[in-house]
């Protein structure tokens, strides 16, 4: 299996820095928010065994660093910048929460360079069931954080201050798998989130992001998978835009929430197989 790294340039128009690995048909992965392209690992380390992975860190998030303010339509113009740069004429997408809706934006922007979307707990028209956050939530989950990193997946930490933190809307399973990843690519993804990149995302939020009247424009092979306890990102919304693509396959999980691949990362790598075999074209194959 090959891997490249490639660097980010600061300019008017910054090149992403970006993890590719493996040799085939392109499969571009983009991560949620806060995020970054390691934090895609669980898929990529999967899927670049039989395809190309291509897994930047969105504008503003990793290392692709962003030192004024910007607009949401930047990561697409980023994005279509670097599937260029990389003469990347097809690829399938796999997005999670944010990067789903990146992935839907591009198979609009780029129908004819879309073959096929993953949405991993996303929507085009997003709604949460987030519960007010408390003092405790935020002090249980600083500790479970520092704790974790330095232990990553100890049981007595996970019963003592996971449950208790913010972790506890983020998964439901908790496990030392998941805490694990949590500590290995969800922290560190989080530290290098940079301020622009939440303004950017709080605005479009607030602009009531709606994008299910177009959906129907999208033809190619669509999967959305979905936590049944999810409260960032509801299932409720995950389906209603399922019901709204042409060509879609969705599964919603019972007993798992926003990091569901982290969770069950067996079960979801096997559904994405699944779908792709039924699907070869999403993947340059002829059916």
């Amino acid at each position: 299996m090959q891997k490249t790294h490639i660097k980010s340039h600061p300019s008017d128009h910054p090149q992403l820095n970006v993890d590719i690995q493996g040799v085939g048909f392109p499969i571009l992965c983009l991560h949620g928010h806060p995020g970054s392209g390691p934090s895609m690992a669980v898929f990529t380390k999967h899927l670049s065994q039989r395809f190309q992975t291509v897994a930047p860190d969105l504008r503003g998030y990793g290392k692709s660093l962003a030192s004024d303010d910007f607009d949401m339509t930047d990561h697409l113009l980023d994005l279509e910048a670097l599937l260029d740069r990389l003469n990347i004429e097809r690829c399938l997408v796999l997005g999670w929460s944010l990067g789903g809706i990146l992935a839907l934006e591009l198979a609009l922007r780029l129908p004819a360079r879309v073959t096929g979307l993953i949405l991993v707990a996303t929507a085009a028209r997003p709604r949460g069931s987030h519960p007010p956050i408390t003092w405790q939530d935020l002090l249980y989950t600083g500790v479970a954080g520092i704790v974790n990193r330095a232990s990553p997946g100890w049981q007595w930490n996970i019963d003592t201050f996971g449950k208790r933190s913010l972790f506890r809307y983020l998964i439901q399973q908790h496990t030392a798998t998941a805490y694990r990843h949590i500590a290995d690519e969800g922290l560190p993804a989080y530290l290098k989130t940079s301020g622009a990149a939440r303004r950017a995302l709080e605005k479009a939020l607030r602009s009531g992001y709606n994008r299910l009247d177009v959906l129907p424009q999208i033809q190619c092979p669509s999967l959305v998978l979905a936590a049944a306890a999810d409260r960032h990102i509801t299932p409720e919304s995950s389906l209603e835009t399922a019901q709204h693509l042409r060509n879609c396959q969705s599964h919603c999980y019972p007993n798992t929430a926003h990091l569901f691949p982290w969770e069950i990362p067996d079960q979801v790598l096997s559904d994405i197989d699944c779908w792709m075999a039924v699907h070869p074209q999403v993947v340059g194959t002829d059916v």
